[in-house]
């Protein structure tokens, strides 16, 4: 692992006022910004060197690790040989072998994959999928989209709209008409402080029933949900939740799609989390950890039927008018494939598997701390509430994720009043250790 002895001191930007970051209160962070100049395995690198150990893999993305060796290379060959080829009507031989590998990976008859470019196009691009497959079957009533009541989906407008976040959708007026949305799973008072699925909450699913009742079955195309909703907080799917949503969808004919574009690559112990609950959806979105963060990439895999029903008309005809001018860049090609080597070759699935119990028993020992209102954890992921000060909700939180990073050393992320842990899957046991030790004070010291 490298350490601070190997990066060099980088200049600071000369202006901070041109570029507005986006879900940042952007004039604290420019009273005080937080920047980063370089990156290697568990650690980022301040402008003057100073080490950060990473406990939230970026963006819940870097997988790997940061900057993993055979990653860069990869690029950097192909940077080399192919800068970018159309996306329309041509191709390139990568893009073939990775939408291979990821099939391989993906549970059931999931065996082909729609490239774009991030985790908000592949759910847009699962929608459209789902809408576009009713239609060639016959069946264009099904126009209806269900989600979850504090799930996320991404900034798309299809995202938003199915997505349960307020500030997410408030500003943006009526978005897609005819969504509806099943209750979140997430109740403190029956769930507090759970290692791993909780037992209460399967019965939500049953909503559902409710939904079909009020706009009949013949109406609605697809439901999306997160088998653990990541940015809302760290929200596992109840025992038996996904197993209801899955019958209940078989029985009126309504698409299930799973949003992985977090938990995909490994974050719950598995390829995917469909493969930890052994409850295979009709597509899985994914993003995030298909390039371990170093190029951006995205993408859906589908059930074989629902592929087949668009291959019916003259071979000429496009099937499927979607698509992005980036969909399969080479670029992300050559480290996605190389990122999956990592993966497999150095077992990272089975290692996040290894670790959760040690992680969770880390995560835990927050709850005595003042202010902590509840933990939640599965695979390598953590959520921890903090109780809000009067008048100023977020403000604790913010207060803990600014004092890790620039006094103990550690990234953390917060959503809300929540602050969200998902090291990289190459963490060690004494990492994980130190990521709550830091933590632990930071929380302390904000109750002052």
């Amino acid at each position: 692992m490298s350490n601070t002895s190997d990066h060099a001191p980088a200049r600071q930007p000369n202006d901070l006022e041109s570029y507005w970051l986006p879900f940042t209160p952007n004039r604290a962070f420019k009273r005080t910004p937080r920047l980063i100049a370089s990156a290697k395995d568990m650690h980022y690198f301040t402008p003057d060197g100073r080490a950060v150990l990473d406990g939230a893999a970026g963006l819940w993305c870097t997988n790997a690790g940061h900057n993993r060796d055979p990653i860069v290379a990869a690029i950097q060959r192909q940077a080399k040989t192919l800068d970018y080829a159309p996306a329309f009507q041509f191709s390139h031989s990568q893009a073939f072998e990775l939408a291979s590998r990821v099939a391989a990976l993906a549970p059931g008859d999931l065996n082909r994959v729609f490239f774009c470019n991030s985790g908000s196009e592949a759910v847009d691009t699962a929608l459209k999928i789902a809408l576009a497959y009713h239609h060639v079957r016959g069946e264009g009533a099904r126009t209806r989209l269900i989600g979850r009541e504090r799930g996320y989906h991404g900034v798309g407008f299809g995202g938003i709209s199915v997505g349960g976040i307020v500030n997410n959708r408030k500003f943006f007026g009526s978005l897609l008409t005819g969504v509806d949305h099943l209750p979140a799973t997430y109740s403190r008072e029956h769930q507090a402080f759970t290692k791993g699925e909780p037992a209460w909450g399967g019965h939500l699913a049953d909503d559902l029933e409710r939904i079909v009742a009020l706009h009949d079955a013949s109406t609605i195309a697809a439901v999306i949900v997160e088998p653990m909703a990541g940015s809302t907080g760290v929200l596992p799917a109840p025992k038996g939740y996904l197993e209801k949503l899955r019958a209940i969808c078989d029985r009126h004919g309504i698409l299930l799609i799973y949003d992985e574009v977090i938990t995909g690559f490994g974050r719950l112990g598995h390829a995917f989390a469909a493969e930890r609950y052994g409850v295979t959806p009709d597509m899985i979105t994914f993003a995030k950890g298909i390039t371990s963060g170093s190029v951006p990439m995205g993408g859906v895999i589908v059930r074989q039927g629902l592929y087949d029903a668009f291959m019916r008309g003259p071979e000429h005809v496009i099937e499927l008018f979607h698509g992005y001018t980036y969909s399969a860049h080479p670029l992300a090609c050559a480290a996605g494939l190389a990122t999956l080597d990592v993966y497999r070759d150095e077992n990272l699935f089975g290692r996040a598997k290894a670790l959760e119990a040690a992680f969770a028993d880390a995560a835990m020992t927050l709850r005595a701390l003042p202010g902590v209102l509840d933990i939640r954890t599965v695979g390598l992921a953590a959520g921890i509430d903090l109780a809000s000060r009067p008048g100023a909700f977020g403000k604790r939180a913010s207060e803990v994720m600014e004092r890790c990073f620039n006094d103990e050393g550690v990234m953390v992320r917060v959503a809300g009043e929540t602050l969200a842990l998902s090291p990289p899957l190459i963490a060690s046991e004494a990492q994980i250790g130190e990521i709550f030790d830091k933590m632990a004070r930071a929380i302390k010291a904000v109750q002052k």
